[in-house]
């Protein structure tokens, strides 16, 4: 069976991929911050018959890196690694005026650092996949500017290249960013609690992503909704 590594996974877009996935038969090595919230998830989605190992722990802990990296190997390697994991920066969001600095670190060393380190832990066993994949969860605020979006776009957009430049180095891999747009998550309502229009569940995005893995087109930069639309 093949083998995912999903990092924030114990809700949202996390845990929506990791239950389509498990429904298609995929083991997963799931990670979160969120110890008790992490159990619930891995325990709901090992009753699709797959192997199910639920890490909770920081992704800026290089030890945890290796950590889940090691548990992959175990199930047999690494052929997806999704870099879910994010951090806003600021919550709710801030102005670049009165951006903490320290979050903004913080932002940076979750979405970027981390995101990098845990590629870097899991390249041995993604080159040895037939099918190894890259996937990094993007923003529209890496690509455009949004009034206090500064912060947490900054990162996104270092990500973004970072997954454009890996594409280039490991031309043997699939190395996605994919934007999903706004969606009814946690992260969305810390980062603009009083926007109370309705968000697209997470799942209603999770076929975009199937999409890819199913036809595994070039590495690049990808939105969910035109990949929704066909386009």
């Amino acid at each position: 069976m093949p083998v995912a590594i999903i990092t924030g996974a114990s809700k949202g877009l996390g845990r929506a991929l990791a239950e389509a996935l498990a429904a298609r038969g995929w083991d997963l090595v799931l990670d979160a911050r969120t110890a008790e919230v992490l159990k619930e998830t891995a325990a709901a989605l090992a009753g699709h018959g797959t192997r199910v190992t639920a890490l909770p722990g920081d992704v800026t802990d290089p030890a945890h890196r290796s950590e889940l990296v090691a548990a992959a190997w175990k199930l047999g390697g690494v052929d997806l690694l999704v870099n879910n994991a994010s951090a806003l920066g600021a919550e709710p969001l801030a102005r670049l005026e009165g951006l903490s600095l320290d979050g903004l670190r913080r932002a940076l060393e979750v979405n970027v650092v981390a995101a990098l380190g845990l590629v870097q832990e899991a390249l041995p066993l993604l080159r040895a996949s037939e099918s190894g994949t890259v996937i990094t969860v993007s923003s529209d605020a890496a690509a455009e500017a949004y009034e206090t979006w500064g912060g947490y776009g900054a990162s996104k957009a270092a990500l973004d290249h970072l997954a454009a430049v890996l594409g280039e180095e490991e031309p043997w891999l699939r190395v996605w960013a994919v934007d999903p747009g706004d969606m009814a998550t946690d992260l969305y309502a810390a980062a603009v609690p009083d926007d109370k229009d309705p968000r697209p569940e997470p799942a209603s995005v999770v076929p975009a992503f199937l999409r890819l893995l199913d036809e595994r087109p070039a590495s690049g930069r990808y939105g969910a909704l035109s990949l929704l639309e066909g386009r």
